[in-house]
């Protein structure tokens, strides 16, 4: 099988070489002062990733190229990498060796950072825009849905304002809302069950079943690892991403910054800005929040095939912590 031996022996020595070396390099200087003009500005970006890379063993598995590439695009939507502000992560995902129709190697198997927009960075952008007067999405919990009636987009909801018995309530469904300053308004309620259908259906590395099997203690903690997706990890964040990705597609206002997010969101950042998604397919990631990221640690849409019942992870790198995720 012919492989193409520049790319090879360029992902070898990288990958021999610590990630400090490699992003002080020539190219990738050029790489990140052709993004950021100021260089107090980008001394402290390479500050930071070299920190989140060395404190986030995940990351260290990634082509280097698509770690700097992914925070260069959170860092020019002026979007925070902490987990803790929960505004964008760079989640691993391997990638399966990729032939061309002789059989002849075009890409060899690796692990890509992917740039994931998570809800609270839809927000954010919503906001910068200036166009939504209000803007959210919650876990609406057991006995807070009074009644929503979709024809009219119309909600009433009784919020427990007791926060302590509200987290040990069961989560039922998931709302979002938005506002713009002319008064015009929508609104959105799923329930659980249709989120679980939903991230069923579309996220790679999510299966309804393990799930549930989680839910009802019939994991061990030792095979937890197993389960590397965010909608194991934070179901109720990856769902508020996935309802603001629904509700704003289809009927808000999107700003540029916010479209170059929104269609940036799961996929691996290239040169030039061009944005590729794993085996062609873009996990519906209108509901992700994600994994780890600059500066720290941290995940939806792009099919893969859909787990078997078997608790057998789909092929995704597993995220060690998260800090957030998201989604959404």
């Amino acid at each position: 099988m012919a492989v193409n031996n520049s790319l090879v022996k360029q992902q070898q020595a990288e990958k021999n070489l610590p990630f400090s070396t490699v992003i002080n390099s020539i190219p990738y200087q050029k790489m990140i002062s052709q993004t950021l003009k100021d260089r107090n500005t980008a001394n402290r970006f390479i500050s930071s990733i070299v920190s989140a890379v060395a404190t986030t063993p995940a990351l260290q598995e990634c082509t280097p190229k698509t770690v700097v590439s992914a925070a260069l695009l959170g860092e020019g939507l002026k979007l925070s990498p902490s987990p803790q502000l929960g505004q964008f992560y760079m989640v691993p995902f391997k990638q399966k060796e990729k032939t061309d129709k002789k059989g002849n190697v075009i890409q060899p198997a690796c692990t890509n950072a992917t740039f994931v927009l998570g809800y609270k960075g839809y927000i954010q952008l919503a906001t910068r825009s200036g166009e939504y007067k209000r803007i959210n999405a919650m876990p609406i919990k057991e006995g807070e849905l009074i009644n929503y009636n979709p024809f009219d987009d119309e909600i009433e909801l009784a919020y427990t304002d007791n926060d302590e018995l509200r987290e040990t309530l069961p989560t039922i469904g998931y709302y979002a809302m938005f506002e713009y300053h002319n008064g015009f308004k929508k609104v959105m309620y799923w329930s659980k069950d249709k989120m679980i259908a939903h991230a069923d259906q579309y996220s790679p590395a999510f299966s309804a079943k393990s799930y549930k099997d989680i839910q009802e203690g019939k994991v061990s903690e030792r095979d937890m690892w197993k389960y590397s997706s965010f909608w194991y990890k934070d179901f109720d964040g990856m769902a508020c991403k996935t309802m603001l990705r629904q509700l704003i597609s289809k009927w808000g206002l999107m700003s540029i910054d916010m479209q170059k997010a929104y269609e940036a969101d799961g996929g691996i950042i290239g040169d030039n800005g061009e944005v590729s998604f794993s085996d062609s397919e873009r996990e519906a990631v209108d509901e992700s929040p994600a994994v780890e990221i600059i500066e720290a640690e941290v995940s939806e849409e792009t099919p893969d095939p859909i787990p078997e019942p078997t608790p057998e992870p789909k092929e995704q790198a597993p995220a060690d912590e998260f800090a957030d995720l998201m989604n959404g």
